[in-house]
C-alpha cells in the first residue's frame, strides 16, 4: 500500500498538479494586490472617486448603511460591486496566464518528425511480392 501511495503522489501529474495549486495561490495574492492597489483606484478616480466594493443593493427595507460592512449587519443585500471586483480580478488572470502560454509555445521549439524507419529486409520482400501479385493480373 505504501508503494501504490508513493508511485501516486511522487507522479509526475500528482506532484505538478501539487506545485501549480501551490504557485496559484501565491499568484493569487499577487494578482488581488494588483486589482486592489494599483487598477481599482484607477477605476474609482476615473468614475469620479467611487469605490467598486461599497456597490450593492439592499433587499430588505432595514438596509440604509452607505458602506458594504455596515449594510451586511443591517440585513440581506445584493453585493454586485464586489462580484464586478471578482470578475475584474478573474480577467487579469486570465489574461496574464493567455501571455504566459503564448510566451511558452513561443519559446518551445517545434521539433521536426521523426523520419519514417527504413522498412526491414522482410518488408521489402513482402512488398516485392505484393508488388509482382498486382502486376500479374
Amino acid at each position: 500500500m505504501w508503494q501504490e501511495f508513493k508511485s501516486f503522489a511522487f507522479k509526475g501529474n500528482a506532484f505538478d498538479l501539487a506545485i501549480g495549486v501551490i504557485i496559484g495561490a501565491a499568484f493569487n495574492k499577487i494578482v488581488t494586490s494588483i486589482v486592489d492597489d494599483l487598477i481599482m483606484p484607477i477605476v474609482g478616480w476615473a468614475t469620479g472617486g467611487l469605490d467598486f466594493n461599497n456597490y450593492f443593493w439592499g433587499l430588505s427595507p432595514n438596509v440604509t448603511a452607505p458602506t458594504l460592512t455596515a449594510a451586511k449587519e443591517q440585513g440581506a443585500i445584493f453585493a454586485y460591486g464586489s462580484f464586478l471586483t471578482v470578475l475584474i480580478n478573474f480577467l487579469i488572470v486570465a489574461f496574464v496566464l493567455f501571455q504566459l502560454v503564448k510566451v511558452a509555445n513561443r519559446m518551445r521549439k517545434a521539433e521536426p518528425p521523426a523520419p519514417p524507419p527504413a522498412p526491414t529486409p522482410s518488408e521489402k520482400l513482402l512488398g516485392e511480392i505484393r508488388d509482382a501479385l498486382v502486376n500479374k493480373k
